[in-house]
């Protein structure tokens, strides 16, 4: 594109432009329209779904690192580009010819409409614990099911595993197969805990593995159960790890030493110092 038509294009979306359309959202739409146009961005242009939803994904953990940071200019930043590519795919398939963004804005908001009658409705519920019931009840009506059809059809594959766990986790309990309470499931890890260390006596690679795994799967029962999820607070410990690495990486090397040139022992007392300092 020669510099001209460039500077030409961009003065199309400068605030206060004649020609910039009635609001930001529609604004956004025609810069897609616009990229994707025969006299856009040819690598817009070459774009697909497919390509399109790796970063799409790289976007979204962009915009939580952003919540965790807890910068509101950064997470509204973030969260832009996360739209923007929302706006891009939706884009795609307008061109194909099946829908554009407000058609799925709409059919979006009618269902989350339909699945909150105690808002919307005369239904009346008040615990959270009733409401997930009766969402995953709608979900299951709006699904027809029928034998084919399992209600953990719902928990995308692609998920993280911790997440996916979860997930399956409340589809399940959403159904009537759980614990009673969380007493039930802490027994369970227990049980769990004890097939792990006879799996690992034996020495079975693949079955110290299976196990490992259900441990991991109790617990994120334990977390649900606990109310809290484990993705956050895996992601919480983690970031409490790295903090307290790092300071003793800064102490060290204030001395003129690394992690490798102090023993065990020394390497123990930065540690907890660092608990005791309090480093979250």
């Amino acid at each position: 594109m020669e510099e001209s038509q460039l500077n030409s294009s961009s003065e199309k979306f400068k605030s206060g432009s004649k020609k910039e359309p009635i609001d930001s959202i529609d604004r956004l739409i025609h810069l897609v329209e616009s990229l994707r146009s025969a006299e856009g961005c040819p690598w817009d242009r070459k774009q697909t779904p497919k390509s399109m939803s790796i970063y799409l994904i790289e976007e979204v953990y962009e915009l939580i690192e952003s919540m965790e940071s807890g910068s509101p200019e950064e997470i509204c930043g973030e969260l832009g580009d996360v739209l923007f590519h929302i706006v891009f795919i939706a884009s795609i398939y307008k061109e194909l010819g099946h829908f554009d963004l407000k058609s799925s804005a709409e059919r979006t908001t009618e269902k989350m409409i339909r699945r909150h009658p105690h808002v919307f409705g005369d239904k009346t519920i008040k615990t959270v614990k009733d409401i997930k019931k009766q969402w995953q009840k709608i979900k299951n009506k709006e699904n027809k099911q029928s034998s084919e059809h399992s209600i953990l059809d719902s928990v995308p594959a692609g998920l993280p595993a911790l997440i996916q766990a979860y997930r399956i986790s409340e589809r399940a309990a959403g159904a009537g197969f759980d614990w009673d309470d969380i007493k039930g499931v802490m027994t369970k890890t227990e049980e769990e805990w004890a097939e792990f260390n006879s799996a690992l006596s034996k020495g079975e690679e693949e079955e110290v593995s299976i196990e490992f795994g259900d441990i991991l799967f109790t617990l994120v029962n334990v977390a649900r159960f606990a109310g809290i999820h484990p993705e956050t607070a895996l992601g919480d410990s983690i970031n409490k790890f790295k903090k307290r690495f790092r300071y003793m990486e800064k102490t060290l090397a204030k001395k003129g030493k690394h992690l490798e040139d102090v023993s065990r022992k020394e390497l123990e007392m930065l540690w907890e110092k660092a608990k005791n300092m309090k480093i979250l």
